[in-house]
């Protein structure tokens, strides 16, 4: 008998993508939001169904959803600056819209990609669990969007849909576009800064596990429920970093800096965007969410998903670093020294 389809949102990213191939490659057929032209290719070249429209349609959303069996939610303004209105609109409306358009097309499960930063507060984020509330006050309008957007989806469990989060942290591995090539090019020239003592812990989860928690979320999630996954034992950040980028190529490099500094900077950035309008859209060089996310601890359990889900990595941290520097063309055995 053959899967019902599946239906994927942000199918163009970087999750998305590595989404797409691995539903492609078990032979499952799969059909992705597509707001673009660009957008509609990478999708059919990836062996998915592009359905044009975007996230302010219910009605196409329904429409691309109609006979899936399942919904994957991987689109969300991911961005560290920005006004509320705009994450409002493209996440937590967006997200709205989706669960709506689940409902009104009988969609029995809708798997939301959700992210550690729904518990960022302004602190470090120290072995937490699922069971770590909300905070009153998110840091920034990333994790407040995000935040609003999965307490929406879990809510919304019950009434022949059944909802789950997954939340990855700090996602990396091939194909990424945006984290690694900025990291690369700092360090590269030497501007990166090392704010605080570099060698605090750190989550990470490579993408390829990330896809293996959100199918498992789908198959066995409990309804209303959300599930960290990672790749295991949090890592040295300073080492990670430094071994991440060396599959490029790159030496790293960059001054150290406190971490007060990064604070005060991130602060005074921020009031300066807001003062100033004309500045450039893509915000202040460092946020208040930056420094939290990244220099300061952030290291999550991922023990409800092993006992619920079975879940375990699927490709370790040594085996994520061999595959990027293979796709660099570089020997591993230079960089893992």
């Amino acid at each position: 008998m053959t899967a019902l389809p599946a239906f994927v949102t942000g199918g163009s990213g970087f999750i998305g993508r590595c989404l797409l191939g691995e539903l492609v490659r078990q032979g499952r057929p799969v059909r992705a939001l597509a707001r673009s032209p660009q957008a509609a290719e990478t999708v059919a070249r990836l062996g998915a169904v592009p359905v044009r429209g975007d996230l302010a349609d219910r009605g196409a959303l329904a429409e691309g959803m109609r006979g899936c069996g399942t919904v994957f939610h991987a689109a969300a303004r991911v961005a560290l600056w920005g006004d509320r209105a705009g994450f409002a609109r493209d996440t937590v409306e967006g997200t709205a819209n989706v669960v709506a358009a689940a409902r009104d097309a009988g969609v029995a499960c809708l798997v939301h990609v959700g992210t550690e930063a729904v518990l960022a507060d302004g602190g470090p984020i120290v072995d937490a669990d699922e069971t770590r509330p909300y905070p009153a006050r998110p840091n920034g309008p990333y994790p407040w969007s995000k935040g609003l957007a999965e307490r929406a989806v879990l809510a919304a469990n019950g009434g022949g849909l059944r909802t789950v989060s997954v939340r990855p942290r700090f996602v990396w591995g091939a194909g990424d576009t945006a984290l690694l090539p900025r990291l690369a090019a700092a360090m590269r020239t030497g501007l990166f800064v090392w704010f605080g003592h570099r060698h605090h812990r750190m989550s990470t989860c490579h993408v390829a596990n990330v896809v293996h928690g959100l199918l498992l979320g789908e198959a066995r999630g409990r309804g209303g429920e959300a599930y960290f996954v990672t790749d295991g034992a949090p890592v040295d950040f300073a080492d990670f970093l430094t071994r991440l980028v060396a599959t490029q190529g790159v030496r790293a490099r960059g001054v150290g800096a406190p971490l007060w500094a990064a604070d005060l900077l991130a602060a005074a950035g921020e009031g300066l965007w807001r003062a100033l309008p004309f500045l450039p859209e893509s915000g202040p060089p460092l946020t208040r969410t930056t420094v939290n996310l990244f220099f300061r601890e952030v290291t999550v359990s991922d023990a409800k998903a092993r006992r619920d889900l079975g879940y375990a990595p699927v490709v370790s941290i040594e085996a994520g670093l061999r595959e990027l520097a293979a796709r660099a063309g570089l020997p591993y055995a230079a960089i893992s020294s």
